[in-house]
């Protein structure tokens, strides 16, 4: 079996970035994003990205790294409420922007991992959402026609691994992280342990290493997206 780890961030995206590439990026907030895939990425220089993720990060952290250095053309997301340079780009009509109900992009992204290549869903219909979507009735209700998202690669951050690719997500960290995987052509994972092939329970397996190309261990600086704490 294919040992699929390798030493470096750099090294595990090495040959497959280019400019104009569309980018899935697993994460739920600053929970489980792929941290440091995300600065080898933006180190890579490559340009022109459509980035597909629940979030943005913010300013100083995640896909805010990105949006700093102006090297993503659009986002595909569903909250971005964290980052001022997003909203900077976006008001100034600098950066293209694709909102999705949280719901329908992790099925978007769940359907082009699936091979299916569009769904009807309810949420949206006579918003926004829905415009310039084809709509269906079925049962006397109104559907809108989502489209289902083939990434050209996919980052992803998980607990473990082992060496033929298979992954386990910790609690939140599972939240889009499955869905990101299996939607990119190419899936690389970063991971803070990796086991001998063997040594993961079949059960307690997430996402099945058909699904990745690549991975490489790190060390998460694990940051708090909103700190609330009480007076002394």
């Amino acid at each position: 079996m294919v040992d699929k780890v390798l030493a470096t961030p750099a090294a595990a995206l090495e040959g497959v970035v280019s400019d104009g590439m569309t980018v899935a990026v697993g994460g739920f907030g600053l929970c489980g994003i792929p941290e440091q895939l995300i600065i080898a990425l933006r180190d890579s220089g490559v340009r022109d990205l459509v980035a597909v993720s629940n979030n943005a990060g913010v300013d100083d952290w995640g896909l805010g790294l990105l949006l700093q250095t102006r090297q993503i053309r659009k986002m595909v997301s569903s909250y971005v409420g964290e980052n001022a340079e997003f909203e900077r780009q976006f008001m100034a009509g600098e950066l293209e922007v694709e909102f999705n109900p949280q719901g329908t992009l992790a099925e978007r992204m769940r359907a082009g991992g699936a091979g299916i290549p569009a769904f009807y869903t309810r949420t949206g219909v006579g918003t926004a959402v829905a415009e310039g979507k084809e709509t269906r009735d079925f049962d006397g209700e109104t559907y809108v026609m989502e489209t289902g998202i083939r990434a050209d690669l996919s980052l992803v951050k998980a607990w473990k691994a082992d060496r033929a690719g298979n992954l386990v997500y910790r609690m939140t960290a599972r939240n889009f992280n499955p869905q990101v995987a299996s939607c990119g052509r190419i899936t690389v994972a970063e991971v803070e342990e990796v086991v001998e092939i063997g040594e993961l329970d079949p059960d307690a397996i997430h996402t099945p290493g058909i699904y990745v190309d690549r991975v490489v261990v790190t060390t998460s600086e694990k940051r708090i997206e909103q700190r609330t704490v009480r007076p002394a």
